[in-house]
Parts: structure tokens; sequence; C-alpha cells
């Protein structure tokens, strides 16, 4: 078992090919974030304001619930965590996630996916999820289809 996890929630796939590309070159174990209820394509219309998605984004306290806890974080000091960017943040399922496990003294280094938008306050929206303790890393976009190679640089400007 590797000290490092790639944790990612994806609804598309595309996160989800970044995170198994960003495992492999960081030497990482891979935990796929699920919601307890699997989002649908209706679910995710960000064009229809009542949407499954829509709703959970206008309520900064939805908590999406998790299909397991299986993460086993106490085995892991950094986690790379990734989703894709939803409304200009991350979805509000990774406060759940963040908020089921103790990340105290760990270390979070994000990494997300987007159709158009940046980071931008993801990590401050992201903050009050994790102790003080928890050391969190803004990180970057990773669109397109990264290699390993090319990941591997990244990698270590943050681990």
């Amino acid at each position: 078992m590797s000290n490092i996890l790639v944790a990612y929630f994806s609804a598309s796939g595309t996160t989800a090919r970044v995170a198994e590309t960003l495992a492999q070159a960081a030497g990482a174990d891979l935990y796929r974030i699920r919601p307890q209820v699997p989002y649908t394509e209706a679910d995710l219309n960000w064009m229809d304001r009542s949407s499954r998605s829509s709703l959970e984004m206008k309520d900064r306290k939805s908590r999406p619930a998790l299909a397991d806890h299986d993460a086993h974080i106490e085995a892991y000091d950094t986690i790379l965590l990734g989703f894709p960017i939803w409304w200009y943040v991350a979805p509000t399922i990774i406060n759940t996630f963040l908020e089921s496990y103790d990340f105290s003294g760990k270390k979070i280094v994000l990494f997300a996916t987007s159709g158009g938008s940046g980071l931008g306050r993801t990590a401050a929206g992201l903050r009050p999820s994790v102790s003080a303790s928890t050391v969190l890393v803004e990180g970057k976009l990773l669109n397109g289809r990264p290699t390993a190679a090319g990941l591997r640089s990244w990698l270590d400007t943050v681990l």
C-alpha cells in the first residue's frame, strides 16, 4: 500500500480518467467517491434549475450521502482529491467526503477537471470541512488527457 491516495468523484468519467493516470504517476492507491444515489444524466443537467445537481449546488449545506465509507484515510499521509468543477466550486459530495473522515495532520492536494471555469474559490469552500491541522493545497486543473510522465513534474512540486 502506498502512503498516497488518489480519491476522486466523477459524474461523467472525465475526472475518473485523470485520477487513474494521476494514481499511476504517483504510485498511489485509487479510491472512487460514489454517491449513495448515483447521478443520472437528468440529475446533471445544469441548464435545468430543478435538476438534482443544480439544487445541491444552490444549497451549500447540501451533503449528498456516500455509497460507502471504505477509503481507509488513516493509512495515508497524502490524499490527491479530484472532482469536476460544478458552478465554479467542488460538488457538495466532496464536502460530505471530507466531513466523513478524520484528515487531521494529513495533506490534501486538490485537482479538478472543468469544461470552462478554473478552481475559483474551491479550496476556500472546502476548508471548513476539514480540521485546522489538515494541510489543504489548492492544486490545479488537469483538463484534457494528461500523461503520467507529464503529471510527475507537477507531483514533484506538491508532494
